[in-house]
């Protein structure tokens, strides 16, 4: 029993990472450009961004994720997510436009934070905007944005359990498969609480890696 319930966990933290890899590959550079667009000198783009920005915040996760994978089916002749994988691809766009848009602020308190000064320095030494950009603002950014940073990143493998709501079958999804009589078994509370495990450890792998990257990004003190 215990082996069965262990590699049904495993396939489940398995989706988990593979959601939770997708959707930062999709929100770190996602949000980096609404950063751009909130910090616009274009007023209209800038209110558009904050506008986004602000739905989004201001929405729960949840929500937004049954919206994106059921209302297309309403408003299209055919649902997108009706493929192979579509639930996993619906919850990947639900969690990348919300986290993209968290990420988004903290870009922006990062670049906003860098001293004006050492960007007029660039300036006078000759550098371009795209010179000053990568070489002064982005280089300090990174130190200042490591903390808040990982702390989303941290919430974000919790946040992955949501995505059961749609039947997509991550790891509470799998653990929690075992009480309504999942491979022949009912009644068994263990494997959902066993699921903490697995995202204690790799919580803990996270905040070892972030707080070694911070003594890295130490040199900017």
């Amino acid at each position: 029993m215990f082996a069965t319930v262990l590699q049904a966990l495993n396939e489940g933290f398995f989706e988990t990472l593979k959601l939770f890899a997708v959707t930062l590959l999709g929100a770190l550079p996602l949000g980096l450009i609404i950063s751009f667009g909130s910090m616009s000198k274009f007023s209209p783009l800038r209110w558009l961004t904050h506008g986004i920005v602000w739905i989004i915040r201001g929405t729960p996760l949840m929500l937004q994720l049954i919206i994106i994978f059921y209302v297309p089916g309403y408003i299209l002749p055919q649902n997108p997510w009706a493929v192979e994988n579509g639930r996993f691809w619906a919850a990947a766009v639900a969690f990348i436009i919300n986290y993209a848009c968290y990420f988004s602020e903290i870009y922006r308190g990062g670049i906003q934070g860098v001293p004006v000064g050492q960007q007029e320095a660039g300036q006078v030494l000759g550098m371009t905007k795209t010179q000053i950009f990568f070489k002064v603002t982005l280089m300090q950014m990174v130190k200042r944005i490591v903390p808040p940073m990982s702390n989303e990143i941290i919430t974000l493998v919790k946040d992955t359990a949501i995505a059961r709501m749609i039947g997509w079958q991550e790891l509470i999804y799998a653990g929690y498969a075992f009480m309504k009589g999942s491979h022949g078994y009912a009644g068994l509370y263990w494997p959902l609480l066993f699921t903490g495990l697995y995202y204690l450890l790799f919580n803990g792998l996270l905040t070892i890696l972030f707080g070694r990257i911070e003594k890295k990004l130490s040199y900017f003190r």
